[in-house]
């Protein structure tokens, strides 16, 4: 169980809330993300060798980041951490600061046969995240919630950058995309307690209405690439 000492804001103020009886489940299910239909990108990478790739993306809080990629078929693992500050300061109550340069980042390690970076950046533009609001998502606020794609190569880059302008053409979205790309940012992976966060309290008030809501999404948009039991940092330990 985790301390109260390591309970986030978020997850503290909405359980809160839910025991005064001042948020109901009809409010919380307005705020979720409803997930958007959106093209597949136009520019793809280059055909790769049998190797497994990584990919790392931040957008609002890693929990259920996490989750919608460890529900998606190719992705071997998927761990929340932090990326775009120093490893002195990738620490959660620091990075909570939204001092540190950091974002809440996942990185994702993904068999290419199965999966492209082009898809895993589809299902991060349209169930994962909102790309439109800047520096915060859903009920987080900070730059340590911003939207951000952390290449790790030339031609992960060339494939977001081409993608942001893409969606950003066909008008996909009411407001223009916020997301940046910060090339040679380090992952760290996060406390031991991060992991798995979904899975481990699905019944929590903020995993309920913020997250399994991406999770339906990922299921109703990509059937044909959900997968009904998720990739475990646990799982891939033992």
């Amino acid at each position: 169980m985790i301390s109260p000492t390591r309970l986030s804001f978020r997850t503290l103020a909405a359980t809160l809330m839910l025991a005064a009886g001042t948020l109901t489940a009809s409010v919380f299910a307005a705020q979720a993300q409803e997930g958007l239909t959106i093209p597949a990108p136009a520019v793809s990478e280059a055909p790769s060798n049998d190797a497994l790739e990584t990919a790392v993306l931040a957008g609002g809080c890693f929990w259920g980041v996490q989750g919608v990629y460890q529900h998606t078929e190719g992705v071997k693992n998927a761990v929340s951490g932090y990326a775009g500050g120093e490893k002195k300061t990738a620490i959660y109550e620091v990075v909570g600061s939204g001092m540190t340069g950091h974002a809440e980042a996942v990185k994702i390690t993904y068999d290419p046969k199965k999966i492209s970076y082009g898809k895993l950046l589809q299902i991060y533009f349209s169930v994962a995240h909102d790309p439109t609001q800047l520096n915060r998502q859903g009920p987080d606020r900070g730059t340590q919630y911003r939207s951000a794609i952390f290449p790790q190569n030339d031609e992960q880059a060339k494939v977001a950058k081409a993608y942001i302008a893409q969606l950003n053409e066909a008008r996909v979205y009411k407001a223009a995309i916020v997301t940046k790309i910060e090339p040679g940012k380090e992952f760290f992976p996060a406390e031991g307690y991060h992991q798995d966060y979904l899975t481990l309290h699905p019944t929590q008030p903020y995993i309920v209405f913020n997250d399994l809501p991406k999770i339906k999404n990922l299921e109703r948009l990509f059937p044909d690439i959900y997968r009904a039991k998720p990739a475990l940092v646990s799982d891939a330990k033992s």
